[in-house]
C-alpha cells in the first residue's frame, strides 16, 4: 500500500474513530429512563385527558413505560400515588399538583430520594422545573386578534363581559392580558362585566344570564376556558338576543366543546388553543432532560396560539366521530415564547 493511501487510509480510520466516538457521546447524552410515572390531578377531565394522549404519544415514540394515576382532586390521594411511584423506582416522576401546599414535601422527598420531578401547569416551592403555558400571553394575543376582529367586523366598539375566575392568578391573567391585548388595537375597548364563572358552564351560564339581565350592551364575552365562553354564549342565546354583532373567544381548546361551538355559532370566532397534548409532549421530554442531569429553566413554556375563524382548528386537529386527532407537525411548529410576559408576581 503506497505512502499517500495509507495515509489517506489512517485519516479515514481516526475520521471513523472520531465519528464513532461522538455518536457514543450522543447515545449517552440521549439515554432514556425506562419508566415515568405521572400523576394527575383531575384524570375525568377533557384537559387531562388529552395532556395524557400527549404524554403517551412521546412516550411511546422514545420507548419509555409510561404509568398514569389519578389524584381526582384529592391532596392524600396525590402524595398516595407520587410515594408509591417512589418506592418503585420510577426514572422521572411528573405531577399535576391539586394544590400547591399538599406538593411541596412531594418535591422535598423527591429530591432526597434522587428522583427527578416535573411539575405540570402549577408551580411549586422548591420545583427544579415545570412545564405550562403563559397565561397572561394567551389571552393578550387572543386579545389583539379579538380586537382586529371587532375593528374589521364589529365597527370598531369593543364592549367586553369577561366570564373569568379571580380565584386563580393565572386565569386573572388571561383575563388581564385579553384587556390589554385588545387596547393595543382599540385603546376605547372597555370591561362591561367583570364575572366570576367559576370555570364551569353551569355557574358561568348563571351569572352570564343576571350581568346581561342588567346591562345587555356589550359586543364580546371572553372566557378564561371553554366552559366559561360556552356558558357565557348559551346565557346570550337564553335572553333571545342575535349573535350578528357579537364575537364570543374562547381559552383552552380543550377537546371537541370548542369545535362543536366554532362549527355551529356564528359568533364564536377566537379559541385561544392550549394544545395538552402538546403540554404532555413537552412534559416528557423535560423528564428525559431531567434523567440526563440537563440544565433546564424553572417554566419550560408550552405554546399556545389563537385560533381564528371557524375553521382554523383544522390546521391543528382532525375529527372523526368523538376522536380529536393533533396534528404534531402543525403544533410543534408553534414556537413558545422564551419568557412569559407577566406572571403571578406582577399582579
Amino acid at each position: 500500500m503506497g505512502r499517500i493511501t495509507v495515509t489517506k487510509f489512517l485519516a479515514s480510520l481516526l475520521a471513523t474513530s472520531a465519528a464513532l466516538a461522538v455518536m457514543t457521546a450522543s447515545a449517552i447524552a440521549a439515554e432514556t429512563p425506562k419508566k415515568i410515572g405521572y400523576v394527575t390531578n383531575y384524570a375525568t377531565h377533557e384537559w387531562y385527558q388529552n395532556v395524557i394522549k400527549g404524554m403517551q404519544d412521546r412516550a411511546g415514540q422514545l420507548g419509555i413505560e409510561f404509568e398514569v394515576r389519578d389524584a381526582n382532586l384529592d391532596v392524600a390521594r396525590m402524595v398516595s400515588a407520587a410515594e408509591d411511584f417512589m418506592a418503585q423506582g420510577v426514572d422521572v416522576l411528573i405531577i399535576t399538583p391539586v394544590n400547591e401546599e399538599g406538593a411541596v414535601p412531594l418535591v422535598r422527598r423527591a429530591k432526597e430520594d434522587g428522583v427527578p420531578l416535573v411539575l405540570e401547569g402549577n408551580p411549586v416551592s422548591g420545583m427544579t422545573t415545570m412545564v405550562a403555558i403563559c397565561d397572561y400571553d394567551t389571552g393578550y394575543h387572543a386579545g389583539v386578534a379579538a380586537g382586529e376582529y371587532a375593528r374589521d367586523k364589529l365597527g370598531g366598539v369593543a364592549k367586553v363581559m369577561n366570564v373569568g375566575l379571580p380565584l386563580l392568578s393565572a386565569t386573572v391573567l388571561r383575563s388581564n392580558g385579553f384587556m390589554d391585548g385588545l387596547k393595543t388595537i382599540l385603546p376605547d375597548a372597555t370591561m362591561v362585566h367583570d364575572l366570576d364563572g367559576g370555570g364551569n358552564p353551569d355557574r358561568s351560564l348563571e351569572v352570564s344570564a343576571a350581568a346581561l339581565a342588567q346591562n345587555g350592551d356589550i359586543n364580546i364575552i371572553y372566557g378564561i376556558n371553554d366552559s366559561s365562553s360556552q356558558g357565557g354564549l348559551q346565557a346570550w342565546k337564553a335572553a333571545g338576543k342575535s349573535q350578528d354583532g357579537l364575537l364570543v373567544v374562547g381559552t383552552g381548546g380543550e377537546g371537541l366543546g370548542f369545535i362543536n361551538m366554532m362549527a355551529t355559532e356564528p359568533s364564536y370566532q377566537i379559541e385561544a388553543a392550549m394544545f395538552p397534548e402538546k403540554v404532555g409532549f413537552t412534559s416528557i421530554d423535560a423528564a428525559v432532560k431531567l434523567f440526563n442531569n440537563e440544565a433546564v429553566p424553572a417554566h419550560i413554556v408550552s405554546p399556545t396560539t389563537p385560533m381564528v375563524g371557524t375553521d382554523s382548528w383544522k390546521q391543528y386537529y382532525s375529527v372523526e366521530g368523538t376522536t380529536r386527532t393533533i396534528n404534531w407537525d402543525t403544533v410543534n411548529a408553534v414556537v413558545p415564547a422564551d419568557k412569559c410576559m407577566k406572571t403571578a408576581a406582577d399582579l
